[in-house]
């Protein structure tokens, strides 16, 4: 966070504050500086921090990785190359307003032409570029993996299922593997193909739902095989609330939600928990730019400079090309070792 606001003092307070150390070490030190602002990662701050800051007209914001990340995983503490600063929620809230909600219910999308040129040339070259949130697994020749295609394929999207966009996301809890079975008896006759999130893969993140008891019913994925080789000859995408479902909408496939997602709800999405608040409808495109374009910001990590979407993504991809390449002498932990700051000609 240093490096994104390198003209403001960054003070971190410690996660799992009593009230009683907010009131006694926190509390006055923000009142008594008028430059303060109050950001917090996710929920991590107390929960009546956003109130007391609005009661003392203090700026506030939540703070999240935006949806392009970086070539590693969050988990192994990469820095990211978009956040999302949101003003009334987290986004993957589904319980409330937040400020990309707010983009997306009002921002004159058809007015502005310019954007939506931008915004379907930007899916072509991150579709191009085959780059995700996280960019860390390996293409693959995906015949080999799911076999020849002789029926109906489904894709179920598995999730860490501890993670905050689950718990906010999703009235009802369910697990990866109530997804698969759900989307077993939903559709007979069709290959089920499961693919277990990256962290579990990469056994930074526990798996609470045992894969081994949906063998019988579908295909579980072993190998952490990239999204954009995973979407390949796949007819329906099943998510809770994962990213991956919109990743999945922007190469024309069906995506049935069990959660209220962002990207659901605007008539898109097969939404198994609507939502009264949205009632606009988008296109991909349309909401691409709202939450691509408009919400985040972007940073360049080397440069140490913001940058816009286009910069990032081809930043990006130059780094997945060095993380993945057998010569590249580039650290597993920190990819942007390879890429040198851009100068001007």
């Amino acid at each position: 966070m240093y490096d994104w606001f390198p003209d403001k003092e960054i003070i971190f307070a410690p996660t799992g504050l009593w009230p009683i150390e907010f009131d006694i070490n926190w509390k006055w030190r923000i009142l008594s500086d008028r430059r303060a602002e109050v950001m917090a990662w996710q929920y991590k701050g107390l929960p009546q921090l956003k109130n007391f800051c609005a009661s003392n007209n203090i700026p506030f914001h939540y703070v999240e990785d935006g949806f392009i990340r970086s070539v590693s995983l969050g988990a192994l503490q990469i820095p990211p190359m978009s956040l999302a600063f949101d003003r009334q929620d987290m986004y993957f809230n589904a319980n409330g307003p937040t400020d990309l909600e707010a983009i997306l219910s009002t921002f004159d999308f058809d007015g502005n032409a310019d954007l939506m040129r931008r915004a379907q040339a930007l899916i072509e070259q991150l579709l191009s570029a085959g780059l995700s949130k996280y960019n860390s697994s390996a293409d693959a020749q995906i015949e080999e993996i799911y076999g020849p295609k002789t029926r109906k394929r489904i894709l179920v999207i598995g999730q860490v299922e501890r993670d905050a966009s689950i718990a906010y996301g999703s009235r009802e809890k369910h697990s990866n593997n109530d997804l698969v079975r759900l989307a077993y008896r939903e559709n007979p006759g069709a290959q089920i193909i499961y693919k277990p999130h990256p962290e579990v893969l990469q056994g930074t993140a526990e798996a609470m739902s045992d894969p081994n008891s949906v063998r019988g019913i579908c295909t579980v994925l072993e190998q952490d095989i990239s999204l954009a080789s995973s979407f390949r000859t796949i007819d329906h995408v099943y998510t809770i609330t994962s990213l991956a479902g919109f990743e999945a909408l922007l190469r024309g496939l069906k995506v049935t939600t069990l959660g209220c997602p962002f990207y659901s709800g605007w008539g898109l999405t097969d939404d198994r928990q609507p939502t009264d608040r949205r009632k606009r409808k988008l296109t991909v495109e349309q909401l691409f730019a709202g939450a691509y374009v408009l919400y985040p910001k972007y940073f360049d990590p080397v440069a140490k400079e913001y940058i816009d979407i286009e910069r990032a993504i081809e930043l990006l991809g130059k780094m997945r090309a060095a993380y993945v390449s057998p010569n590249s002498e580039i650290s597993a932990f920190n990819p942007s070792h390879a890429i040198t700051p851009a100068t001007e000609e």
